[in-house]
């Protein structure tokens, strides 16, 4: 019998740089997913910016940061990275990051980052 194996996925957030109010949270607690499935990640936030981008980056215990995808409010479709997904929900001021068919190395802290325009 095989054992499945396991991805620890650990969140952050944090904001980039401006000159508006803004802030990120994260409250969802690390978590532990089996390879091949699916996960979300969520991320609220708070800007008085009129346009504004969302980034996600991971950081694995390698220590490097990095970048995974971009969602920038102005635009009309959620963007798409490979296995990676994003919901925008602007109404709730939140956004999901969606890992698909997740794997090994996608085991990481991620960040959730925030940037007016």
């Amino acid at each position: 019998m095989v054992l499945p194996r396991l991805l620890k996925l650990v969140i952050v957030s944090m904001w980039l740089g401006s000159s508006f109010a803004q802030k990120v949270t994260q409250a969802q607690p690390a978590m532990w997913v089996q390879e091949k499935e699916a996960v979300s990640l969520h991320c609220s936030y708070d800007t008085s910016a009129g346009s504004y981008g969302l980034l996600w980056y991971k950081q694995p215990s390698s220590g490097e940061m990095v970048f995974l995808i971009l969602q920038n409010s102005y635009s009309q479709q959620n963007a798409t990275e490979g296995r990676y997904s994003v919901n925008l929900q602007k109404a709730s001021k939140s956004i999901q990051l969606v890992i698909s068919a997740s794997q090994l190395g996608d085991s990481a802290v991620y960040f959730c980052a925030l940037r007016d325009r």
